[in-house]
């Protein structure tokens, strides 16, 4: 186990012996065609860290098709970034992370943190959420524009984006980014994510109704309306608690998010809530490790291509 300070003091060899290590546990196991037939080139004209897959015959390093594939970043800095992230309870500003690693462009500590939080994102890795699974939604955004209607509304009456936790009780949370909170929104997102065992918990929105229809749990509600918050053992208080994570980081952090890069804002806080029960350094190791088969390239993140 290393401390931030400890990967601070590698040597990008070390760094890349270290991430090594992590993505490829049972040895070297080539990017192109899966096969872990590979050696490890050691000619005096070769740069470090290359192998050579002996089935496809073609060369690869730990990075080829991840999220720092072709990056010009130090890999020892890049572990710094993952620790930092990986460890900032309500996350780190590009600006910060700029100042942190010594980085040259405010553009560049921006690009790799997207990268870092498309690597946190589950994706297929997620498994359906089991037990008692309370769910909820909340908005997103910041104040109105200059010119714009001063009232943007709030709650379900706002302008702002909608975002949907499903959070088990003492486990793990899923974020949608949803573009409505209709019923058939929502109901398509509990379905997808959570087991069919599982009892549902949301409020009394009328968009839950039915749902429990669904599950062998049935589907309970809490009415907060009538200042009802918790009655017996059912309330959505662990999904507004994983809420109150996610609006801190965007107001404290970020202090505004766009609509379009919002879901991998959530998949961050996600990522941290699923692995809270861990160190900061195994945390890290489990981002690095679903680094693999991963690419977002500058152009398309901004919108240029």
């Amino acid at each position: 186990m290393a401390t931030l300070l400890e990967l601070a003091r590698l040597s990008d060899d070390e760094a890349r012996t270290m991430i090594e290590g992590i993505r490829w546990p049972n040895g070297p196991e080539c990017p192109h065609c899966a096969s872990g037939n590979a050696v490890r080139l050691e000619g005096k004209s070769t740069r470090p860290g290359v192998f050579k897959c002996r089935d496809c015959g073609k060369q690869f390093t730990v990075t080829v098709n991840t999220i720092m594939h072709r990056s010009k970043i130090p890999l020892s800095k890049w572990l710094v970034g993952f620790h930092l992230m990986c460890s900032s309870k309500k996350g780190i500003s590009a600006l910060q992370l700029q100042r942190e690693l010594g980085l040259g462009s405010y553009q560049t500590a921006w690009h790799m943190e997207h990268r870092i939080r498309y690597a946190m994102a589950a994706g297929g890795l997620a498994v359906p959420l089991k037990g008692d699974v309370e769910v909820d939604e909340t908005y997103v955004g910041g104040k109105p524009r200059k010119g714009s209607p001063k009232k943007a509304g709030v709650g379900r009456g706002t302008r702002k984006q909608p975002v949907m936790a499903l959070v088990e009780r003492d486990g793990n949370a899923r974020t949608r980014v949803i573009p409505n909170v209709s019923g058939a929104t929502l109901k398509q997102v509990i379905h997808e994510a959570v087991d069919r065992d599982s009892r549902i918990i949301t409020d009394e929105w009328p968009g839950y109704r039915g749902v429990g229809r669904s599950f062998a749990g049935g589907h309970e509600t809490i009415t907060h309306s009538a200042g009802e918050y918790v009655r017996g053992d059912v309330s959505t208080n662990t999904a507004e608690s994983f809420f109150a994570l996610l609006k801190r980081g965007i107001v404290g952090a970020f202090h505004s998010v766009s609509k379009r890069h919002l879901h991998r804002y959530a998949s961050e806080f996600e990522f941290r809530w699923n692995h809270r029960k861990v160190s900061d350094y195994e945390r890290m190791r489990a981002a690095i490790a679903q680094s693999g088969g991963k690419r977002l390239t500058y152009k398309p993140v901004v919108g240029l291509s």
